[in-house]
Formats: C-alpha cells, sequence, structure tokens
C-alpha cells in the first residue's frame, strides 16, 4: 500500500506537464468564469470575435449546485439566527451532467470550441458546492465530469490525479507561454483556517513547474484572487474567497515564484462577478499581476436594478485597495467593471522590446479596463545574484490590505454603521412627529 501512495506521488509530480509541439506563435489568449448555463450568454460572439489562439477557463463554468432562495422564516430557513438548512446543496451526478451538457451545446461557445483550443480549471461551482474544500465527498464524481466537459483525452494524467492541476506550453522555442492552471478546491483547508489551499503533492509539483525550463511568460491561473483580498476591508459586512485568506500559503507562493528566478510570472483569476487588474510590487524582484475577469453571465451590476448602479460603483471606489491597478484605462472610476466580462492577455512579438497588453473587456468586446507593459518589466534585473532581491516598499502597491489603518480598513462598515444609525434615528424621529401629531389631534378632539 504505502509503495502504491509513493508511486501515486510520484506520477502526480512528474506527469502534469503537457507540452504542445512547437507550433504556431501565440499572440492572444482570451480567459473568463462564471458562466450560468441557463442564463443569455451574448458574450460568445464577442470572444469569437476576438479569435483567441486558447481560451482558458478559471471556475464557475457551470452553476452545479442548488441555490436555495432566503427565507428567514418557514420550515426550511436559509438566513438569519434561526437558519436550519443549508443556502447551497449538491446536485446528483445526472443533474450535473445534463447542466455540462447544457453548457457545452451552447451555440456561441460550439463555435469557439471549433477555431480556439479551449482549456480550464474549475471553481466551488462546478466544483460542486459554493465555497466546498477538500472535505466534499463528491469531488472524483465531478472531477470527471469536469474533465469531459473539456474533452480531455481518457489516458490523460488529470484523469488519474487528485485535482485538476495541468500545465501546457505553446509557441515555439524562445518565444514559449507556458499556462499553470491551480486546483484551489480539491486539496483546500477550511476558510479562516489559514491552512493549505494547493495541498502537499500540488505544492510539489507546482514547484517543479516553476523550475523547469525558462519560457518567455508564465502565466498561473487561480480560479481565486492571489493579489487583492477585500475582505480585508469588507468584513464584517461580507467575505469573498481568494489567496489573501490564507496568507501563509500566498506568503509561499511569492517565496516559490521569487526563489525559482522564473522570469515573466503573471495570474489570470475570476470568481468575484466583477473585472479588474492588480498589482503587487514587493512578492518578487518584478511587479505582479493579476487579471481578474468574472464573470462572463454572473456579475455584480446584473442582481440589482440599474438606477442602483451608480451607488455600486461609488461604493467599488470608496472600498478601500492597496492592489488595484487605477489608470486613466478605465471605463469607471473605480477600475472595476460590475458587467458581464471576459479577460484577455495579448503579445506583440515584433515589438522591440516585446509588449504585453491586459484586458478586460465588456460584452460587446469594448475595452473597459487595460495595463500595456512590456515583457522587460517581468524580468528579474540581476540574477546572477545568489539570492534574487524581493523589491522594497518604497513602491506604489507594496502593502497588503491587512496592513492598513484600522479606520481605513474599515471604512465600509464605518459608513454602513452611519448610515444605518441615521436611518434608525429618522425613522425613530419619524414615528415620534407621527405620534405627537395623534396625541395633539386628539386633544383638540376632546376640547372640542
Amino acid at each position: 500500500m504505502a509503495m502504491a501512495l509513493t508511486c501515486l506521488v510520484i506520477a502526480t509530480v512528474f506527469s502534469l506537464s503537457v507540452a504542445a509541439p512547437e507550433g504556431p506563435l501565440i499572440s492572444r489568449i482570451a480567459f473568463g468564469s462564471c458562466a450560468n448555463q441557463t442564463s443569455p450568454q451574448p458574450i460568445w460572439d464577442a470572444i469569437v470575435n476576438f479569435k483567441p489562439q486558447v481560451f482558458i477557463w478559471l471556475g464557475d463554468n457551470i452553476y452545479g449546485d442548488i441555490r436555495r432562495p432566503f427565507k428567514l422564516f418557514g420550515n426550511e430557513r436559509t438566513i438569519g439566527p434561526w437558519k436550519n438548512v443549508p443556502r447551497f446543496v449538491p446536485s446528483s451526478e445526472d443533474e450535473m451532467q445534463a447542466k455540462y451538457k447544457i453548457a457545452k451545446n451552447n451555440h456561441g461557445y460550439s463555435r469557439l470550441r471549433e477555431i480556439t483550443k479551449v482549456i480550464g480549471t474549475w471553481d466551488d461551482h462546478d466544483y460542486g458546492l459554493n465555497d466546498a474544500g477538500k472535505e466534499f465527498k463528491h469531488k472524483d464524481t465531478n472531477q470527471k465530469l469536469m474533465l469531459d466537459f473539456l474533452d480531455e483525452p481518457h489516458d490523460s494524467p488529470r484523469r488519474k490525479q487528485a485535482g485538476v492541476y495541468a500545465s501546457y506550453t505553446f509557441g515555439p522555442e524562445g518565444r514559449q507561454i507556458k499556462v499553470i492552471l491551480l486546483d484551489t478546491r480539491y486539496h483546500r483547508d477550511p476558510l479562516r483556517s489559514d491552512g493549505t489551499i494547493l495541498g502537499p503533492a500540488q505544492w510539489k509539483w507546482l514547484e517543479k513547474e516553476l523550475t523547469s525550463p525558462p519560457s518567455a511568460l508564465t502565466i498561473i491561473g487561480s480560479s481565486i484572487q492571489v493579489l487583492s483580498n477585500l475582505s480585508a476591508c469588507t468584513g464584517p459586512l461580507f467575505y469573498m474567497e481568494s489567496w489573501g485568506r490564507f496568507p501563509s500559503d500566498r506568503k509561499r507562493l511569492f517565496n516559490m515564484i521569487s526563489s525559482s528566478k522564473r522570469d515573466g510570472v503573471l495570474f489570470i483569476s475570476g470568481d468575484v462577478h466583477f473585472g479588474e487588474i492588480t498589482r503587487f510590487d514587493c512578492g518578487t524582484a518584478y511587479p505582479l499581476y493579476d487579471i481578474t475577469s468574472s464573470g462572463l453571465t454572473q456579475a455584480v451590476e446584473k442582481v440589482i436594478p440599474s438606477f442602483l448602479h451608480f451607488g455600486l460603483r461609488f461604493l467599488a471606489w470608496i472600498t478601500p485597495t492597496t492592489m488595484r491597478v487605477i489608470n486613466n484605462n478605465c471605463k469607471h472610476k473605480s477600475c472595476t467593471y460590475g458587467q458581464p466580462n471576459f479577460g484577455v492577455v495579448q503579445v506583440n512579438w515584433e515589438e522591440n522590446p516585446v509588449s504585453l497588453r491586459f484586458e478586460v473587456r465588456g460584452v460587446s468586446g469594448e475595452v473597459v479596463n487595460s495595463v500595456s507593459i512590456s515583457l522587460p518589466d517581468l524580468q528579474i534585473k540581476n540574477k546572477n545574484k545568489k539570492d534574487v532581491e524581493v523589491n522594497d516598499h518604497k513602491h506604489k502597491h507594496c502593502h497588503l490590505e491587512v496592513d492598513l489603518p484600522w479606520l481605513t480598513r474599515h471604512r465600509l462598515a464605518i459608513l454602513f454603521s452611519f448610515f444605518v444609525a441615521v436611518l434608525i434615528v429618522v425613522q425613530v424621529g419619524a414615528l415620534y412627529v407621527v405620534i405627537s401629531l395623534m396625541v395633539k389631534c386628539l386633544r383638540k378632539c376632546k376640547l372640542d
């Protein structure tokens, strides 16, 4: 038994890299997440028109779990202090399979599959249950269904390992792009535990991938945000999943990238139902970028009336952030985008130096957020040093959200509490005025 387990770990560590034969130069990559299979999906037209050579799923490729409605009263209460049933429950295998079939047969997505190499990983809703981690019982069954959706070959190592992580290498030597897709679900410890996201075998595999022969660009796909940790500023009102909620693992990731001395590393992510571009200058010897695209159908502004969009954008603007790139290329002042969107990485190999452009695009293909840099910006300046120095804290994007002053961090909660207090005062005042008028009226009637 021990020998079998050892062999499995060795196979896991050494076989999960797919090197494409030296082929066409890759210059256009698109990616996206959060696509509800029962919702209209017009965004595929814009993605197809972009003509990506690779498309990357970043999770929530379907919404497989069942979401019960908000109920404060009744036999099945999903919210409130008297909650007695979970709001999300897993679907059966047949139900999951039916949902994947709907997604795969979508006309727009079918057109994309005809012209583009499609790869991907998963997040919680296609894993099978909202916010689930390693404790989820149906993960092995759902792994098979997810790999079937991606047309993974039957002899693929991904079908034999614990988790869906994988890597791919595209393009000719000297101009290669390596894509590393992480599994942030199968081995993840409970939230608030500061445990592990990836698990021992996946960490060992990732280290091997980062120390493998160099590539011009290395894109690490994570279903949850790597750099941004907005929960540090939105709590206790609400929380979002991110690597920032597992600070030890995030620090380990930055250290692993730094010690590998690998150039050209950047992140792409999904999950949060809005798009943004973030940057961290003090994780490695060069800036790390995280292009977040979420979602293809699910977006924060779609769940509220249009007349409230301005208020939501204002809240996004005043929410403290240390990582978000704020520039003049954003459609909204907050540099977040709360409508359906997809992400883009473009490489211009003909320019000298090679240029990179990261974009978030809307449902019509319009650019709503972008950052342009050159490839040398993602390279270590002096590799001859034994230990690569991490950037110092003089840079703009060098502080974590958890290190912000208390009043700044909790600005949203303070404003919300103030608003609620004012609302209560106004209601009490209005009630007092109504009662006073009624008493006056009664006295007058009595005197008459």
